[in-house]
């Protein structure tokens, strides 16, 4: 079985991108050369996606291969498969790591557990609405939100892994 996803360097200090390529190599078990361009989001750093294929959990993978880099920010995404769902892991060298279930379109998926734990822990709106947001990764996003951006029109390249 195979899975595909993208992993988006929404920006990378361009001494950490040799090794960057190197850790994903070894997570795909192929060599890597990201195509870098600048982050106008963030004068003197560089960017880069790679749709890649690869066994299902590769996202997981090449996340916890970069997560112990600060001062890089990332997504990679995994769609989902038989038996498998999708996910989206995105990382901040402020706020670490989110991990969230995705549906076919991208969408976060709350299990029905997560929220009614949160219905059950929440004694105001206030405190639901503040439970939701960090359920979705709305810190994420917002943080990445003008990275993202700095990513328009970036090629887009495959690369399959062999194992």
């Amino acid at each position: 079985m195979s899975a595909q996803g993208v992993l988006h360097i929404h920006s990378a200090p361009p001494a950490l991108c040799p090794h960057i390529e190197w850790a994903v190599a070894g997570v795909l078990g192929v060599p890597v050369n990201l195509p870098w361009a600048s982050q106008p989001a963030s004068p003197g750093s560089l960017r880069a996606e790679l749709t890649w294929e690869g066994r299902p959990g590769t996202a997981g993978a090449v996340t916890s291969a970069l997560a112990g880099w600060n001062r890089l920010r990332f997504e990679v995404t995994e769609n989902a498969t038989d038996g498998c769902d999708g996910v989206r892991h995105s990382f901040t060298p402020t706020l670490g790591t989110f991990t969230a279930v995705t549906g076919g379109n991208g969408d976060i998926l709350i299990p029905e557990a997560r929220l009614r734990m949160a219905l059950a822990m929440s004694p105001t709106d206030s405190a639901l609405r503040s439970e939701l947001d960090r359920l979705l990764g709305r810190a994420w996003d917002e943080e990445l939100d003008v990275f993202r951006c700095g990513g328009d029109g970036a090629p887009v390249r495959w690369l399959h892994a062999t194992g």
